[in-house]
């Protein structure tokens, strides 16, 4: 079953790329671009064609920062500490900014402050127990002295904290040569107009439109496979306007054979399934916690992934269909309803079955408290402003599942309708053969 829907896929998107025009999800025409062009509508980012970034002052080596200590922010560390320290065009030391926190150590009778205990023990006892972290990955608590004469900045933190950080980032950073890559999987939306915009394009703005820009590294990435180096693979998306430093970046992130890093130009595509996944994946962890097996589950991924792009389709210009099938795509939104945060705590909301609606939240919360050791659900926070975002659109009826996802999460309708969110057509026509 799941063959043949990559193959029809496959066809559709193969289709669509060798026609002048494309079309979106409703059969409408839009805009050839070209494919150095990048818009989001609704607050997104224009990059045009021949726009270069001038490589001739480049500094001689890339200083890293990771913006984030917490589970994802450590397993990466531990990919980008060990290239750092083989890759001749960077420095040894990868700086990591940790949000200062006491942590009781694993014998339980001593605490320490996080940043000490990761510089001595190279362990983030808290966030990512058990692995060693490379020991040329330095811990820093002053936000400002992690990011000083940074080149490449690694965002990995809730993108709710973003906002205090960032005027400080950009006071430190090195000044003419510094760009970004966000491993955050969220989406901001402009308070006026609820539209969806990008946080890559959001730090790009903070950072200074047309001095820094900002990709994003998406996949089916599990933070402990990554750490334990299991193979997997990732997807950056990015536009530097330069082909050497799109290999330098991906070469950066990329450790064959077990972490294998691909590179698209879809920013859009990469960052808007890295966040929309997540709703899928509460709606995988209800059909879970119902017990309602395999069957149902690949009925709700078939699903969720024709929403997902419906979503891009409509609220974002220059997304390719061909981003779907990328690491980003199909295999993040497989591993998160298998194996992601945002599906275990949804199986354990479903559980607790018989919810008042005001009770919805509250719930949520005590899940995330339990459960989460300090981590933060992105798929809830996603789930309301989507719901948001399409109700004030007056478009709830084309997007069953993400609404069904809403209805159970926080209005108390009964999680063994997440069903009637699946939904199946019977016209003779798919909504890829749309395009």
């Amino acid at each position: 079953m799941l063959c043949r829907f990559l193959t029809f896929l496959a066809i559709s998107l193969s289709y669509t790329l060798s026609n002048a025009d494309r079309v979106d999800f409703w059969g409408n025409t839009l805009a050839k671009r070209s494919p150095h062009h990048l818009h989001l509508r609704g607050g997104g980012c224009t990059v045009e064609e021949g726009t270069l970034t001038d490589t001739t002052m480049l500094p001689e080596k890339d200083r890293i920062c990771i913006i984030g200590s917490g589970n994802w922010g450590s397993a990466i560390a531990t990919v980008l500490g060990r290239n750092a320290a083989r890759l001749p065009f960077c420095h040894d030391e990868v700086n990591m900014w940790v949000f200062e926190e006491t942590v009781t150590l694993p014998s339980g009778d001593e605490t320490a402050n996080l940043s000490d205990v990761i510089n001595t023990r190279h362990e983030n006892v808290k966030y990512l127990p058990g692995v060693k972290l490379p020991s040329n990955v330095r811990a820093i608590p002053d936000l400002k002295d992690a990011c000083k004469n940074a080149t490449l900045l690694v965002f990995v933190l809730p993108h709710q904290f973003l906002p205090k950080l960032l005027p400080v980032i950009r006071s430190s950073v090195h000044p003419t040569h510094c760009r970004g890559v966000s491993l955050i999987k969220g989406l901001d939306f402009d308070a006026k107009t609820k539209l969806p915009v990008l946080i890559s394009k959001s730090i790009e703005d903070a950072m200074g439109p047309g001095r820094f820009r900002c990709g994003v590294l998406m996949g089916a990435n599990i933070a402990d496979e990554v750490a334990k180096q299991l193979m997997c693979e990732s997807t950056l998306a990015c536009d530097y306007g330069s082909e050497e430093l799109h290999e330098k970046t991906r070469q950066i992130f990329d450790e064959p054979p077990n972490f294998r890093v691909s590179r698209i130009r879809d920013v859009s595509g990469a960052e808007a399934c890295g966040a929309l996944k997540n709703i899928v994946a509460l709606g995988a962890g209800f059909v879970d916690g119902l017990g309602l097996g395999g069957n149902t589950k690949a009925a709700l991924l078939r699903v969720g992934l024709l929403e997902m792009a419906k979503f891009c389709s409509f609220f974002f210009d220059a997304v390719e269909p061909g981003t779907f099938l990328e690491s980003c795509g199909m295999a993040d939104l497989i591993t998160t309803c298998y194996g992601g945060r945002n599906r275990r705590c949804a199986e354990a909301f479903a559980k607790s079955r018989g919810i008042h609606p005001k009770a919805c939240d509250k719930l949520w919360s005590d899940i995330e408290n339990e459960m989460l050791n300090g981590q933060k659900l992105q798929g809830t926070l996603a789930t309301k402003e989507v719901y948001a975002l399409l109700d004030s659109r007056n478009m709830l009826g084309s997007f069953p599942l993400f609404c069904a996802i809403y209805a159970i999460s926080f209005d108390g309708k009964p999680v063994a309708s997440i069903t009637e969110g699946i939904k199946v057509n019977s016209n003779g026509t798919t909504l890829f053969s749309k395009l």
